[in-house]
């Protein structure tokens, strides 16, 4: 019963001067920002491809994945920006399973949360030297932000997380563009209320400080399909879905209308290959209608190496598996990128 109290973390400043970055980095996180910025306000008609496995837990293997989507960047770039999902915290339904790497930094020994910090920091450091891009990375605990919130270019708050108050002032002092997911019920209005939220200001306790943040004018929508009280799957990338939405985000007051559609959780049914056809639907639902051709400013992707998924511990170990939901491999993957950036 009860907490126990294992040890006093570092701040964020502490880790952050333990780990700094230098003046290249932090020119290269103030231009992809601003070409990021300039997707969501519409001032640049780019496609944004959110792209990367579901949860990054080898370092070795989320850079070499980097790497060959640095390749295809350069074949894409005027007409589709990639961010590489770099996802270091993962929710868990019932709170069992792998919780990401700040949990473990080896899925397989025990949690421990210091070593995560630093190893996430690290990772997302090492990948920016060796690829070039500035990532993404799920908030999955808002006082963890500021580890990362030098280097970071997108967050993402999931469907659990995106009804809880302290994730949602959270973003509203972010001064990056946050995709705030729909709940798993699917209720574009929670959803919507979200978006109000982070882009207001706000006084509240962080990390026992009293803060007042300015509002986050590039928070958004993301689409990932929802399940209803039997426990099935419902996606909404649908042509019908992406008109309602539009219907709805166009009555609020807000800034910067769009949204990002996840082509895997629920919108698939978790069956990961289908996110090829999704990708192309919603396409066409953009090139059908100028509307939607304006609300849906990319697509986020679950992709790695190998195609599907393995279970942590198993044997043989596949170098660039997914150890959480299944993916794209990378063949399927590259080929997606080269049609999303033909259809956009």
């Amino acid at each position: 019963m009860g907490f126990e109290f294992i040890k006093k973390l570092p701040t964020p400043d502490e880790i952050r001067n333990q780990y700094p970055i230098d003046a290249k980095i932090k020119a290269l996180k103030e231009k992809r920002d601003s070409e990021i910025r300039d997707i969501l306000t519409g001032k640049s008609d780019k496609f944004l491809a959110i792209i990367g496995p579901c949860s990054a837990d080898n370092e070795d293997a989320v850079c070499d994945y980097l790497l060959r989507l640095r390749k295809v960047q350069e074949k894409i770039e005027d007409k589709v920006l990639i961010i590489p999902r770099v996802y270091t915290n993962k929710p868990r339904t019932t709170g069992e399973g792998y919780k990401g790497m700040v949990h473990q930094p080896d899925p397989e020994k025990k949690p421990n949360m210091l070593a995560g910090l630093i190893a996430i920091r690290k990772m997302h450091i090492h990948a920016i030297q060796e690829s070039g891009f500035t990532c993404a990375d799920e908030m999955l605990y808002p006082e963890n932000w500021r580890y990362l919130s030098d280097i970071l270019s997108y967050v993402a708050v999931g469907a659990r997380s995106v009804e809880d108050q302290q994730h949602r002032l959270t973003v509203s002092g972010m001064d990056i563009p946050a995709g705030m997911k729909n709940p798993t019920s699917g209720d574009f209005s929670v959803m919507l209320n979200s978006v109000v939220a982070a882009q207001g200001s706000h006084r509240f306790i962080y990390r026992g400080w009293e803060v007042e943040t300015s509002g986050n004018e590039y928070a958004h929508t993301i689409l990932r399909g929802a399940v209803n009280k039997h426990g099935e799957a419902i996606p909404n990338y649908h042509y019908e879905d992406l008109r309602l939405l539009y219907e709805k985000y166009s009555a609020k007051d807000l800034k910067n209308m769009a949204t990002i559609v996840d082509t895997n959780h629920s919108n698939s049914n978790k069956q990961y290959e289908q996110q090829v056809r999704i990708a192309r639907e919603v396409l066409h639902s953009r090139a059908v209608d100028s509307d939607i051709h304006k609300l849906v400013k990319g697509l986020m992707i679950e992709s790695y190496i190998e195609p599907g998924n393995q279970k942590i511990g198993c044997a043989p170990h596949i170098y660039g598996k997914s150890i959480t939901d299944a993916c794209l491999g990378w063949e399927e993957s590259e080929k997606l990128l080269y049609t999303i950036a033909e259809l956009c």
